[in-house]
């Protein structure tokens, strides 16, 4: 099986993600039976904001979009900036919606038996609120969100310090929430490869 990370950062490959570091846990565990994982850096590339599948000339999302098809497990990882999640966790959501329309061989989303989780790191509230939102959009759109997949850490109340910092990578809660994102991903995942979801009743029009 294939996992796909999005991550959603606003810093580019040449700087230290937090975010990137929790969704690394979860890699672990994927590596471990053998899933293959690939982190995408959003901020790498130029991603210009539409419900589009393609904007033209130098948009590089059609690029990523071929890697989601191709993948059995999505999950998208975000910083919390304000109590939300990153304004490119927010493009990456409203690309994926523009590009919805595509459908498998059966005729259903392109999304359909692909099942997705969600990745969120930082020093104030709102994971629950950023997980919330992007698990929905994911339903939405056609993924199947299985149970506790929303791995997350917050530090303290206010500014302080981030995941990689200090004993971040040592919380038990968060630790236990990696463990259930990475195998109830893959134990679904594993089941719609042999058991997809019938067309019945969701065929695209």
């Amino acid at each position: 099986m294939k996992a796909l990370f999005l991550n959603a950062s606003l810093k580019k490959s040449d700087q230290t993600s937090n975010t990137e570091g929790l969704a690394q846990e979860v890699i672990d565990l994927y590596s471990k039976e053998g899933v293959e994982s690939e982190v995408v850096r959003l901020a790498d590339y130029n991603i210009p904001y539409g419900i589009e599948k393609d904007l033209g000339e130098g948009d590089e999302w059609p690029q990523i979009f071929e890697k989601v098809k191709q993948a059995d497990i999505l999950i998208l990882a975000s910083p919390i900036w304000l109590g939300e999640k990153s304004s490119l966790a927010a493009v990456a959501m409203e690309r994926l919606y523009g590009s919805s329309s595509e459908t498998n061989e059966k005729g259903q989303s392109i999304y359909y038996n692909k099942v997705a989780g969600a990745v969120i790191t930082g020093n104030e509230d709102g994971a629950k609120n950023a997980a919330a939102s992007l698990l929905y959009g994911l339903s939405h759109i056609g993924f199947v969100i299985p149970p506790n997949v929303d791995a997350y850490w917050v530090g303290e109340a206010g500014p302080g310090p981030s995941y990689l910092d200090d004993d971040g990578q040592e919380n038990e809660f968060t630790k236990k929430h990696v463990e259930m994102l990475a195998y109830n991903t893959m134990h679904l995942a594993e089941i719609f490869k042999k058991n997809p979801i019938p067309p019945k009743g969701n065929v695209m029009e």
